[in-house]
């Protein structure tokens, strides 16, 4: 134990300082929120012969004719390579979190983040904001990227924003994978442990969407199909700074806008 506090006072001070001070830096390969910059030629169906998860449809009304839905996207930048216009670009905006699902879909034009906030979570948990993470069938990414908000580089216990091991204990859930057909009843009686009032946010694209398994008969095309959902945050899997941006907007600890 004495070696621990020794390695701590030689560390010092690590916890990043955002929301305050700037955000940590993303890498080169970071995809963020899609751009369409259109128009796009009608007989061109290059980004959607690529798009593994069919994230990609005609939307004749929309200047591009063209909309995608990041709720699908697992941000692979297959159409961005494919088109031959370069009307398909990644941005480096990390803000992608949504409190509905239709606002996932991104048409072409300047448009900020989707809302995500919440009246009820921001009413109640504010100051604490305690969630049972439940991995219903995932690879592990979106799992991965969410339990490392708990060390002491992000820290997002600093919000009051905690995972539990009891859903008897917690506020709300916190959902990653597609929810397979193993992980159906769990799922269910999971939810319904949770007393009321609670809330529910689904992380990735397969607890969005069924991701790159969607329409499969084993899984259930995320988790919607079996709870409401509160909150979407969107990639696969999604950076842990997507992550947090998300539930700090969500619970209205951040202003939209910022």
């Amino acid at each position: 134990m004495l070696k621990i506090f020794q390695e701590r006072c030689r560390q010092k001070y690590r916890t990043m300082a955002y929301p305050d001070g700037p955000a940590p830096e993303l890498p080169d390969r970071f995809a963020g929120k899609p751009v369409l910059e259109g128009p796009c030629r009608p007989d061109c169906d290059a980004c959607r012969n690529v798009c593994p998860t069919g994230a990609i449809a005609i939307a004749p009304e929309s200047s591009a004719g063209l909309e995608l839905d990041i709720g699908r996207c697992l941000f692979c930048r297959s159409c961005e390579k494919a088109c031959p216009e370069g009307i398909i670009r990644f941005s480096r905006e990390h803000r992608l979190a949504a409190a509905s699902r239709e606002a996932l879909v991104i048409g072409t034009g300047p448009r900020g983040p989707a809302s995500a906030r919440h009246a009820l979570a921001t009413r109640l948990f504010s100051r604490s904001l305690k969630l049972r993470q439940v991995c219903a069938g995932g690879c592990n990414a979106c799992e991965a990227d969410s339990n490392v908000l708990g060390t002491p580089v992000w820290d997002m216990g600093r919000f009051g924003i905690q995972f539990v091991a009891s859903p008897r204990h917690a506020d709300g859930l916190l959902i990653t994978g597609p929810v397979t057909a193993n992980m159906r009843l769990a799922l269910e009686k999971t939810y319904a442990a949770v007393p009321e009032p609670k809330i529910v946010i689904a992380v990735g694209a397969c607890a969005i969407s069924g991701g790159p398994y969607a329409g499969h008969p084993e899984q259930g095309d995320g988790a919607a199909s079996l709870v409401p959902v509160d909150l979407f945050i969107p990639g696969c899997p999604p950076h842990p700074l997507t992550i947090l941006d998300g539930l700090l907007r969500f619970l209205g600890i951040v202003r939209e806008d910022r």
